[in-house]
């Protein structure tokens, strides 16, 4: 049993939110009492999924690449839930497993349009309803890769690293003002995104964790859901490590 996390009347919206980790995070939160909107590119599979939570969850066809794309169904989000309270940038790729010499540039742009450019997009949209109504949670979702680096995974890497970055900035410009932004820096979870990655790659990941085995997506959300509540009221600009050991910094 969770422990309980009071997100009662707050809003929520979660890109990447109809699938994996992103979905978790959505259970978890209409668990808690909140109304949820799934932000994904795959209008089908969100509608089902917010079909499948409740009738306080709605699904937005959503391109975190295309800032009009967010800023539009932000708009919508606060038009069908009211004002979002909380919002977490999750959408992400892994993208060619290959080294830095072969990596294709197009390649390369593609994995930093959706996976840092997605995130950036994510707080510009929310931030200044934040500021005005003086409250607000931004998590975003890095990886462990954004701190050690993965070989053959550069893009993803650096993506990632840069996440980081911009929670860190955006904590300390939002210091003074009720919202907190954090960002979470998972080991590999088993999602969708394992069917972009080669077999020896998944190996190497696991082989790297000292619990012995991958993160579930229910210990993720179970970490957002308290990142994302009232409670978390002091800390910002910080990192939270789900990596079962991996990192201990």
């Amino acid at each position: 049993m969770a422990n309980q996390i009071d997100l009662a009347g707050r809003v929520a919206a979660i890109t990447g939110g109809a699938q994996g980790i992103g979905l978790a995070i959505a259970r978890r939160f209409v668990a808690s009492g909140a109304r949820v909107a799934l932000l994904d590119l795959d209008l089908p599979l969100a509608e089902a999924a917010a079909r499948a939570l409740n009738q306080n969850t709605i699904a937005i066809r959503t391109d975190v690449t295309n800032f009009d794309s967010v800023a539009g169904a932000i708009e919508a989000v606060e038009k069908a839930l009211g004002p979002i309270d909380i919002m977490v940038n999750n959408a992400g790729i892994a993208g060619m497993n290959t080294s830095v010499a072969e990596y294709p540039v197009a390649e390369w742009r593609r994995i930093m349009a959706i996976n840092l450019d997605g995130v950036f997009h994510g707080c510009k949209a929310v931030v200044p309803g934040m500021v005005a109504r003086g409250y607000g949670r931004i998590v975003n979702t890095a990886s462990i890769a954004g701190k050690e680096g993965n070989p053959n995974a550069s893009a993803y890497s650096a993506s990632k690293a840069g996440v980081i970055a911009l929670t860190k900035s955006l904590g300390k410009e939002l210091a003074t003002h009720d919202i907190a932004v954090n960002c979470i820096t998972p080991a590999a979870a088993r999602t969708a995104i394992f069917e972009q990655m080669k077999p020896e790659f998944i190996e190497y990941m696991l082989s790297k964790i000292p619990r012995g085995r991958f993160v579930e997506v229910e210990e993720i959300a179970n970490m957002v859901a308290w990142l994302a509540s009232k409670e978390n009221s002091f800390t910002t600009g910080a990192v939270f490590d789900l990596s079962g050991g991996r990192a201990t910094y």
